[in-house]
């Protein structure tokens, strides 16, 4: 078998595994969302009746051993009437109010159903928490998360917090992990991974770290 006769077999393989795995999966209707791969990377087409339905196709995609990434292309199409802009804008407010892991200052703007979550918040975790307080409301067709991160101070040591923090996890295996920070709060993640879980495991602990703006994920995907 030639190395393109292998790399075509393999992603027949991925696609027949992504399109079990949205059968699989509770409160998606699998038929209506079609599924193409090209070197191990998954476009994702067709509708969903909800934002929370689109969710949860992207992370069943996600799971599936061999899938290095998703390119979500699903279209929202709300059943029925979609509810007014308002009405989702203040639902939207009234959740983020509820959430006590979202600052007072994180906001929500609606606009033909994609609400634009907006503020400044210390913590990744905070940001996080402002897009999954909205993202399930009905009406909801798609969410962009605006929210900005300044730490309260710039974390000394950073590397050498997120380099512990990768030896803790029994996920992942650290030796082949890299981790280098930048002034401003940048860190970069480099080396190989198992699966894309662990890749958002090695994400997760680095944005743990006190001081990190942003985290440049550059682990690939090898055995």
């Amino acid at each position: 078998m030639t190395p393109t006769q292998s790399s075509t077999r393999h992603d027949v393989d991925v696609r027949s595994s992504v399109v079990a795995e949205l059968e699989w999966t509770p409160g998606l209707d699998a038929a209506e969302i079609g599924v193409a791969v090209e070197h191990g990377a998954v476009t994702l087409t067709g509708k969903a009746a909800s934002y929370a339905e689109r969710l949860r196709a992207e992370k069943a995609a996600l799971r599936v051993q061999g899938v290095i990434a998703v390119a979500d292309e699903i279209e929202v199409r709300l059943p029925g009437a979609a509810p007014d802009d308002s009405d989702v804008a203040r639902e939207a407010g009234e959740a983020l109010d509820r959430a006590v892991d979202v600052p007072p200052e994180v906001t929500a703007v609606v606009r033909d159903g994609v609400v634009t979550v907006a503020g400044e918040v210390t913590w990744q975790f905070q940001r996080v928490a402002a897009e999954r307080a909205v993202q399930y409301l009905r009406g909801v067709v798609a969410v962009r998360n605006k929210v900005t991160l300044k730490p309260e101070a710039e974390a000394e040591n950073v590397h050498r917090l997120i380099n512990s923090a990768l030896v803790r996890n029994a996920q992942l295996d650290s030796n082949r992990i890299t981790v280098t920070s930048a002034p401003g709060g940048v860190v970069t993640l480099r080396g190989t991974v198992q699966s894309w879980a662990e890749r958002r495991q090695a994400e997760r602990a680095a944005w743990a770290a006190p001081g990190v703006v942003t985290v440049v994920n550059e682990l690939v995907l090898g055995s």
